[in-house]
């Protein structure tokens, strides 16, 4: 078969590999569409420290099972999947306390293991979701950056009427954004620069959308960074009501430090939480995906070769567009 290789930071190849097998308990997978997302980014860079060279990256990907190990009676060649990437031990204390997004043994498809930038990958059946027959791979494939907006609103306590900002209105701004009148909010403000996304946001259902931070008024009971850019972030802090939330959703670099008042967290007794990846929600996100009206199509702004992978990487670099998508061929 044809995968992408990441021999290592900055080597990134398309060629020729060994097909996969299902081993038991495990099920092969023919990809149909995997995204591209800033962790793949991360892993062709070099900069992402979990990630284990040589690895085929892909960890939003969805397809049809095409061969199934020994031990799974619950799925059969024929059906569509996707496939939720996390790997997790159950043993450690992390997992038996019910945080398996942080495993002490964390492993990941297509971070640590094969993933789904190929024409076909062997995965634990577990991890793969039944769809029904017929449903768009390319919506499919947004179900993993969909459940983890779904597990980012888990970590928040919301009411019905609440108000909610979202900073950013890129794919996971977005999602929030689509997902915020589910989670209570009567309305949501969407802090967006760029025209094009500003424009997006309004289309899918924004209550308001400013370019600035200086154009809002009031505090809001919710205020969410899908940035992950810290002037951002200090500036969505400044907004949260007294006993309002602020969830951190966005990824920041490692490195990156934000000013805050920690008096003003005291007096005003607001809540600070992160979210991270997937936790309990993939399934919900399937639900969610299948069974409603969320415009995810809206989020695929290209399906681009598998083998035209560095390209594809380097448009989303650029951040050109929402969700890029890579299709075997």
């Amino acid at each position: 078969m044809y995968a992408v290789t990441v021999e290592g930071p900055g080597e990134v190849c398309y060629g020729e590999v060994p097909d996969p097998h299902a081993g038991p308990g495990e099920i092969v997978v023919a990809v149909r569409n995997c995204g591209i997302c800033g962790t793949d980014l991360h892993i062709a860079d070099g900069d992402l420290a979990t990630a284990r060279y040589p690895v085929v990256p892909g960890h939003e990907f969805a397809g049809e099972v095409v061969e199934v190990g020994r031990d799974v009676d619950d799925l059969k060649p024929g059906d569509l999947v996707a496939v939720d990437p996390s790997l997790f031990c159950g043993r450690c204390r992390q997992c038996r306390m019910g945080h398996e997004n942080m495993c002490e043994r964390w492993a990941a498809i297509g971070v640590t293991v094969a993933g789904g930038s190929a024409q076909y990958v062997a995965v634990p059946a577990w991890n793969a979701h039944r769809l029904p027959q017929g449903f768009d791979t390319s919506l499919a494939a947004l179900i993993e950056p969909l459940s983890c907006a779904v597990h980012g609103y888990d970590m928040v306590k919301t009411k019905l009427g609440d108000r909610f900002l979202v900073y950013g209105a890129g794919t996971m701004g977005l999602m929030m954004m689509m997902l915020g009148p589910s989670a209570g909010a009567i309305s949501v403000v969407v802090v967006e620069p760029i025209d094009a996304r500003r424009d997006k946001a309004l289309s899918l259902g924004a209550t308001a959308v400013v370019a600035s931070s200086a154009d809002l008024e009031g505090r809001f009971d919710l205020v969410i960074d899908a940035t992950g850019v810290v002037s951002a972030i200090e500036d969505a802090l400044s907004r949260v009501r007294p006993g309002g939330s602020f969830l951190q959703f966005g990824v920041a670099p490692s490195h990156a430090t934000a000013r805050f008042s920690p008096f003003k967290v005291y007096n005003e007794e607001i809540t600070l939480v992160g979210s991270m990846a997937v936790l309990k929600s993939y399934d919900r996100a399937c639900d969610i995906a299948t069974g409603t009206g969320l415009d995810l199509a809206s989020l695929v702004s290209a399906q681009i070769p598998l083998k035209s992978y560095p390209d594809a990487l380097e448009q989303a670099r650029r951040g050109q567009g929402y969700k890029l998508q890579v299709v075997p061929d």
